[in-house]
C-alpha cells in the first residue's frame, strides 16, 4: 500500500508516520503545503491512500485537487471536529480527530482496506470553502476538541487559560485548572485563535486575555502575569514583547 500524508504540522506528521510504521505500513512522503502538493502530485504516481490535513499553512488542501487531478482514497485528519462530519460525507474513507487515536487509525485502515476505493477525487474548493466556513478573512476557533482516552473532551475558546509548551509538547490548560496534551504547536494555534481574545507573551505561552489576574513589573522591563487556575510556572511577557501586550489590553 501506497501512503502520503499531507499535514503543515511537522510533529503531528512524524507522529502519524511513526504510528503507521508500528503498523507494518510504509509512508511514501509527508507533504506540507499545498505548494508542495501540487508539485508532488504532478511529477510522481498517485498513492493508494492520503491522509490529508484540511488546513495547510498556504491554503486549504483541497486546492491540490483543483490543480491536480487525483486518484486515491483519502483519509481526513482534522483538529476541526465540526467540519469533520461533513468531509466524511464527500470523498474520503474516513476521519480521524487530532491527535490520532491508535485504535481509531486501526479502524480506519481496515475501512480503507475493506472497500479499496480508489477514484478521482471531485472536489470543488469553493464549496468546501463555503462548507467549512473558510473565508478571505480568519474565521478563528471557537472551541477545541481533545482526545483523553477514549474520550473527548470539548473545551470552548472562552474556557481556556492559556495554551504553553513544555519538553517539546502542547498543552491546552482550562478554567478548572487542567492541562490536556495537544497534537499541535503554538505556531499553529496562533493562526487559528482570534487575536482579540489571544496573545502569544513569549516563545512558550499563548494567554487569554480573561484569564489574566493581576499584570505585576518584573526585572529587565519584563511584566509578570498572575493567572485564574494556573500555577504550572511563573507567566512572563518577554522584554520583546512588553509593548505589543500593553497595546493589546489597552
Amino acid at each position: 500500500m501506497k501512503i502520503v500524508i499531507i499535514e503543515d504540522e511537522k510533529p503531528a506528521a512524524r507522529r502519524l508516520n511513526r504510528l503507521l510504521n508500528k503498523k507494518g505500513l510504509e509512508v511514501e512522503t509527508m507533504l506540507h503545503s499545498v505548494a508542495e502538493g501540487i508539485s508532488w502530485f504532478s511529477e510522481n504516481e498517485h498513492p493508494d491512500l492520503i491522509f490529508l490535513d484540511i488546513q495547510l499553512s498556504d491554503g486549504l488542501s483541497f486546492e491540490i485537487f483543483e490543480a491536480v487531478k487525483v486518484k486515491s482514497a483519502i483519509i481526513f485528519t482534522t483538529a476541526y471536529d465540526e467540519y469533520a462530519l461533513k468531509a466524511f460525507k464527500l470523498n474520503s474513507v474516513d476521519y480521524l480527530l487530532k491527535p490520532i487515536d491508535d485504535e481509531e487509525l486501526d479502524e480506519a485502515i481496515a475501512k480503507f482496506e475493506e472497500t479499496h476505493q480508489s477514484k478521482s477525487v471531485k472536489l470543488n474548493v469553493d464549496d468546501f470553502r463555503s462548507l467549512l466556513n473558510f473565508s478571505s478573512s480568519n474565521n478563528y476557533k471557537s472551541r477545541f476538541t481533545i482526545q483523553v482516552g477514549q474520550h473527548l473532551k470539548i473545551i470552548d475558546v472562552d474556557d481556556i487559560v492559556c495554551f504553553y509548551s513544555e519538553n517539546k509538547a502542547t498543552y491546552i490548560q482550562n478554567n478548572e485548572g487542567r492541562g490536556y496534551l495537544m497534537d499541535v504547536s503554538l505556531e499553529q494555534l496562533e493562526k487559528e485563535l482570534d487575536p482579540e481574545k489571544f496573545f502569544r507573551i513569549n516563545r512558550k505561552c499563548i494567554v487569554h486575555l480573561k484569564a489574566i489576574k493581576d499584570i505585576i513589573s518584573y526585572t529587565n522591563s519584563r511584566l509578570e502575569l498572575k493567572l485564574f487556575n494556573f500555577n504550572e510556572f511563573q507567566v512572563i511577557v518577554s522584554r520583546e514583547r512588553v509593548k505589543d501586550f500593553k497595546n493589546w489590553i489597552s
